[in-house]
């Protein structure tokens, strides 16, 4: 299938069905939100975030994704970027002045709303409130670790925020970044397309979200609960809060104790 040009202003892009392209080989649109990637592996990107409905926005200049390869700021001719902890230990921390090029370089022309996070456990753990202030930012930058981490004095001189996915360690942030960016892109206003759909979704609310159910009426003799058969959306609207909040308190106490002390004030 050839390329097609779509307009965006002055501007035009080519959609390829090539992961890399959507990243690398299209120019940077104006007041269009994006995602900026310091990485050791720019070949990670984007993808999944090059299928299903965050693809199509990408191929349709609703938010823009920008890498930056960390290892193109490195020593030597080697490209060294890491080197071994300060007072002894296992691993090797990502150099301060390798680092500092590169996020200078990544966040030359960011405006306005714009973070700059750094993917470590150790960070305040990433919800959906943190997805939609960045959704509604004009950006967001993310520097992917790798190693035991990223000198101190780089996130301190830049007031970097650390984001944690989860109280779990992975190899690195690429991951992570992907699972923020998804999260974050599908609140863009055209992206979803459905409006409705995100105020009913776990978590947008307070409350995990309810139990859903298609066609057949019956499978494996279990039945569709009659209230949502019944065409009356008074009790159906009831039922699913009803049932958000009895899954909401049996699996996740923690939620529950805060959406019930927002409820009281």
């Amino acid at each position: 299938m050839s390329d097609k040009s779509k307009s965006h202003g002055r501007l035009s892009i080519s959609t390829s069905f090539k992961p890399r392209e959507l990243v690398t080989h299209n120019p940077r649109l104006a007041g269009v939100w994006t995602a900026r990637i310091i990485t050791l592996f720019p070949d990670a990107f984007p993808g999944v975030l090059g299928e299903s409905l965050t693809g199509k926005a990408l191929k349709d200049g609703k938010w823009q994704l920008e890498t930056t390869n960390l290892r193109d700021f490195g020593l030597t001719k080697h490209r060294n970027v890491d080197d071994t902890p300060a007072g002894g230990g296992a691993g090797m921390v990502l150099r301060p002045d390798v680092l500092g090029p590169a996020i200078e370089h990544t966040m030359r022309g960011a405006r306005g709303n714009w973070p700059l996070v750094y993917l470590s456990p150790r960070g305040r753990r990433f919800d959906q409130k943190m997805a939609r202030a960045w959704s509604q930012a004009d950006g967001v930058t993310m520097l992917c670790g790798r190693f035991e981490g990223v000198d101190q004095r780089v996130l301190d001189h830049y007031n970097i925020q650390e984001v944690s996915l989860g109280d779990f360690v992975l190899t690195g942030g690429e991951i992570a970044a992907q699972a923020m960016i998804d999260a974050s892109v599908r609140l863009l206003p055209s992206v979803l397309g459905n409006a409705d759909s995100i105020e009913e979704e776990s978590h947008s609310n307070g409350l995990l979200e309810h139990p859903q159910y298609t066609k057949p009426a019956e499978w494996q003799g279990r039945k569709i609960p009659d209230v949502l058969m019944s065409g009356h959306h008074g009790n159906i609207e009831k039922w699913r809060r009803e049932m958000a909040e009895e899954i909401t308190k049996a699996r996740r106490p923690d939620m529950w104790a805060t959406f019930k002390g927002d409820k009281d004030r």
